[in-house]
């Protein structure tokens, strides 16, 4: 959304795409990213573009055929195997943005470290919900909260197993 948040939130974006040692993306985000930060001139110089261009990027698909960006790997076989493979290499974060349905199933399949949450206040009457309707409760523990002066909210997390309910 254009214009949301205010400059500490942007400059708090870039840092994170910045520290990334690596990007993991689902096919659909992959595709939106390497055509606008991967092809757009005035995107690639920006600095998530230039952070986004530097690293490595992996792609978790069975559809893709021909990665255009350069630096990037399409992981094809045993998803989970090659994921834990890449978070157990030494440097900084592997970081997952937008890839809502790689997303879920990192979740379900206990290959989320640590989750930074955005929420830009709008609400939206259509789109694809970031958790699933059904599934596996997940405890969160709390890493790092804030608002900017524009009400966009930052929740950092930590998955934490499963809940546990108070008995009534």
């Amino acid at each position: 959304m254009e214009g949301a948040g205010d400059d500490e939130t942007r400059t708090f974006i870039t840092q994170t795409y910045r520290r990334a040692e690596a990007f993991l993306f689902g096919r659909r985000t992959y595709e939106l990213f390497a055509g606008s930060w991967g092809s757009i001139g005035r995107m690639r110089a920006h600095p998530v573009g230039v952070a986004l261009n530097e690293a490595p990027k992996y792609v978790a698909s069975t559809t893709l055929t021909a990665p255009r960006w350069e630096d990037t790997t399409d992981l094809r076989g045993d998803l989970a195997a090659a994921i834990s493979e890449l978070k157990a290499k030494p440097g900084g974060e592997l970081q997952v943005h937008g890839s809502g349905t790689l997303t879920r199933w990192l979740l379900e399949n206990d290959l989320v470290d640590e989750m930074t949450l955005i929420v830009v206040p709008v609400i939206l009457g259509q789109g694809t919900r970031l958790f699933p309707e059904t599934g596996s409760d997940l405890a969160l523990d709390l890493v790092e909260s804030r608002v900017d002066s524009k009400g966009v909210t930052i929740q950092v997390y930590r998955p934490a197993g499963r809940p546990r309910y108070a008995r009534v």
